[in-house]
C-alpha cells in the first residue's frame, strides 16, 4: 500500500521529483548489448528516476523479472499507467484467477507500446485490457497529437490481434484538470478521444469498457469521494470500475469467435 501511495504522489508531482531528496544512485550493469541489462535492485527507481529516463525510457526492466517468473499464462493482462498500477493494490479481488497488472505510473502510450510485446504478448494471455491516455493529454513525455496517440493504440491492438489475444479498450477516465499541469483543461479532449476509442473497438472486434460514463461529474472530472485528486480512483472508485471491467473482459472473449463486419469503416483519426 505504501508503494502505491508513493506512486500516486510521484505521478501527481512529476516536475518536483528532481527538486526533492537526491534519488538513489543506480549504476548500469554493463555497456552495450548484454545478457542482463536490468539493475539487480530496482527498489530506488520510479518512472522519473534519472537512470530510467536515460537508460530505460519505457522502463522495460520494471516487470522483466516478474514476467519470467509467471508459472502459467494469465487469463488477463492489464496494461496502462498509474491508474492501472494502483488498481492492483486497491482492488485485489479483481487480480485473482489469472489476472496480472502491468501498469507504470506516469507512462504515455508510446512507452507502453514499446513494452507491449514483453509485458503482454510474450505472456500469452487470453485477454489484454489496455487503458492509457491521461498522461498523453498531460504531455508527460512531451508534446504529442491525437493522431500519434491513436496510432499507438492501434499498434497495440494490432499486436494483440496478430497473436490471438482478445482486446479490451478502456476509456480514458474523466479529468477536468491535472494537478501537475494546472494550466490544461482536458475534459473535452478526453471525450473526443473516448469517442474514437469506442468506434475503434467496434471496428476491430474489441470490447470497450466505458469507465468515463460511470465516473464523470458535471465538470468533466471525478468527484473526490471516488478520486481524491480528481484523477486517481480510490478503493470506492475502483469498486465502480470493477464490474465494468469484468463485463468487458467477458465480452472480449466472446468477440474472439465473432467475425468482424467487412462493411465497417475504420474511424477517422482525430
Amino acid at each position: 500500500m505504501r508503494a502505491i501511495i508513493a506512486g500516486v504522489l510521484a505521478f501527481a508531482a512529476m516536475p518536483a521529483l528532481a527538486q526533492n531528496a537526491a534519488p538513489v544512485v543506480v549504476t548500469p550493469p554493463g555497456e552495450g548489448m548484454i545478457e542482463k541489462p536490468c539493475p539487480a535492485d530496482q527498489r530506488g527507481l520510479n518512472f522519473a528516476h534519472p537512470y530510467v529516463r536515460q537508460y530505460d525510457w519505457a522502463w522495460e526492466c520494471r516487470y522483466a523479472a516478474a514476467d519470467k517468473q509467471l508459472a502459467q499464462a494469465p487469463r488477463v493482462v492489464f496494461i496502462g499507467d498509474s491508474i492501472t498500477e494502483n488498481w492492483v493494490g486497491l482492488a485485489p479481488t479483481l487480480f485473482v484467477a489469472g489476472a496480472v497488472g502491468r501498469g507504470i505510473s506516469g507512462q504515455t502510450s508510446p512507452q507502453i507500446l514499446v513494452r507491449f510485446y514483453q509485458d503482454v504478448v510474450r505472456l500469452r494471455p487470453r485477454v489484454v485490457h489496455i487503458m492509457i491516455g491521461t498522461n498523453d493529454l498531460a504531455g508527460n513525455t512531451g508534446p504529442n497529437s491525437a493522431e500519434m496517440y491513436t496510432n499507438h493504440v492501434a499498434a497495440m491492438v494490432d499486436l494483440a490481434k496478430a497473436n490471438g489475444i482478445a482486446v479490451v479498450i478502456g476509456s480514458i477516465l474523466p479529468a477536468a484538470k491535472f494537478p501537475w499541469k494546472p494550466a490544461l483543461a482536458p475534459a473535452r479532449q478526453v471525450v473526443a478521444l473516448n469517442a474514437w476509442l469506442k468506434d475503434y473497438a467496434r471496428v476491430r472486434g474489441a470490447a470497450y469498457a466505458d469507465y468515463h460514463a460511470a465516473l464523470v461529474n458535471a465538470e468533466g472530472g471525478i468527484n473526490p469521494d471516488l478520486a481524491p485528486d480528481g484523477i486517481h480512483p480510490n478503493a470506492k472508485g475502483y469498486a465502480v470500475m470493477e464490474p465494468i471491467a469484468k463485463a468487458a473482459i467477458a465480452e472480449a472473449e466472446r468477440l474472439t469467435t465473432a467475425k468482424p463486419d467487412p462493411k465497417a469503416a475504420a474511424p477517422r483519426k482525430r
